[in-house]
């Protein structure tokens, strides 16, 4: 067997921010550059994409007061004076908030490939950011060639696992491991 990470090997490494959705109280532009903000202190590729996008749309994201991450799960901060909270489903749970409302576009999401990260913002729930992560030219062809030479080849990731099988289906791969 092989086993190949997914972010940067079978994946292009360079994840972009390509969803806002937000529960309509808090415009989107406001939810971006909050997050922005909380998650300019993360060296996390996934915040990279986020910060990079607020800068695209000119937005200006204040420097965190406060930041903490969970690791695998997610963070909280303070920017602006607001609390804001961003993570998994999994995290938003762990922390007595409910996501629901956005959960059907949240799995929508996370089988076209992208990773899903709630967002809430002063204890409540404001949107979720769709980010993904280009499969790399050639991947596919790698994973067969792997295959031929009798390679049974299994994908291995921290991402969540709707995202990780739609990224294994693409590159020809049956076998992902997510969420470690």
């Amino acid at each position: 067997a092989i086993v190949l990470d997914k972010t940067g090997t079978l994946t292009e490494g360079r994840p972009e921010l390509t969803d806002i959705v937000t529960e309509g109280w808090l415009p989107e532009a406001d939810l971006l550059r909050l997050a922005a903000g909380a998650e300019r202190n993360s060296e996390h590729p996934l915040a990279h994409a986020v910060v990079q996008a607020a800068k695209a749309r000119g937005l200006d994201a204040p420097k965190p007061e406060t930041f903490a991450t969970v690791a695998g799960k997610g963070l909280r901060a303070t920017v602006g004076g607001r609390a804001v909270l961003i993570g998994t489903a999994a995290f938003f749970t762990d922390e007595g908030m409910r996501t629901e409302t956005l959960d059907a576009r949240a799995t929508a999401l996370a089988g076209e490939g992208r990773t899903v990260v709630f967002v809430a913002v002063d204890g409540r729930l404001a949107g979720l950011l769709g980010i993904a992560d280009p499969v790399r030219p050639g991947a596919a062809e790698a994973v067969a060639a792997l295959r031929a030479l009798g390679a049974e080849v299994v994908m291995l990731t921290g991402d969540q696992e709707r995202t990780a099988l739609a990224v294994a289906k693409r590159v020809g791969i049956t076998r992902a491991l997510a969420g470690v």
